[in-house]
């Protein structure tokens, strides 16, 4: 699907609208057409074609039954969402996709482990503000980013994941209470999935080494981990093994300090039943 234009490789975003475009055109449809039998809106679609807007995977998935193209538009799709990234993050985002053991320590609730109301929440701003027609399709995009990351809980084979969330992070509410008391309630079916350890650590454990930051611990199926650190407007990936050793005994601290998984999904459970009285 790799096509040169000018010199340079056609971009992700650019091969997945022109793949939507020539499936619709091989099907004999209109834009009009294809919009009322997939309810879809038209100039939704049209935005889809000229590389415009990112959608939802499941959008992806729709016109691939649509189409009968089998998961062509989602792995095109998969590649399309690199070009919403920044390019900081881009070699985080290419060593979490393919990771086998995850760690995390978090000062707020993780991209992979947040509801799709309350990612556009966050994105929105925490203050409550609406977003306005400038920077709205922006935000979906990146809703849509954050939410299609979280494919990886569910692969063959799911990579381990720790997380190890601050308390602080769950007494943070959004300001609509049905989307927050949804996101702890997911919270709790996360720690349900085999392959994933939710523990909270609590304001009694006092002080640590990972107060200012995120950390993310990465290994992959061969070769020396990796840490992702990540503060406000900043990411950082490490791979010097000293600094990452230490990074690794700071969060052993912090884990062994938190609340076991049963404990803490009860904690969370506690709270989702203080907001909805």
């Amino acid at each position: 699907m790799d096509q040169l234009v000018d010199g340079e490789r056609e971009s992700g975003r650019a091969a997945l609208g022109r793949t939507l475009r020539l499936l619709r055109e091989k099907s004999g449809k209109t834009l009009g057409q294809l919009a009322g039998e997939t309810s879809y809106d038209k100039s939704y679609l049209y935005r889809l074609e000229t590389g415009e807007r990112l959608s939802k995977r499941a959008v992806m998935e729709d016109l691939d039954r649509y189409h009968g193209s089998g998961d062509l538009l989602v792995r095109l799709w998969r590649d399309a969402r690199k070009d919403v990234i920044k390019d900081k993050y881009k070699a985080f985002m290419e060593l979490e996709a393919t990771a086998r053991v995850m760690w995390m320590f978090q000062l707020r609730v993780p991209g992979l482990l947040q509801t799709e109301d309350y990612a556009r929440a966050v994105l929105s701003g925490l203050s409550g503000a609406q977003t306005t027609a400038g920077n709205g399709d922006e935000v979906e995009e990146q809703v849509a980013l954050r939410v299609g990351r979280q494919e990886l809980l569910y692969r063959e084979p799911a990579p381990s994941v720790r997380v190890v969330l601050d308390e602080g992070a769950l007494r943070r509410p959004v300001p609509q209470a049905k989307v927050w008391t949804d996101q702890l309630s997911h919270l709790v079916e996360a720690a349900e999935l085999p392959s994933v350890a939710l523990q909270v650590l609590p304001f009694t454990a006092g002080v640590h080494d990972l107060m200012s930051s995120d950390l993310i611990l990465l290994w992959q199926r061969v070769g020396d981990p990796v840490a992702y650190v990540e503060g406000n407007g900043f990411g950082e990936l490490v791979d010097d093994p000293d600094k990452v050793l230490a990074f690794r005994l700071s969060y052993d601290l912090v884990r062994d300090a938190a609340l076991t998984p049963v404990e803490s999904t009860a904690f969370i459970k506690r709270l989702m039943e203080e907001c909805r009285s």
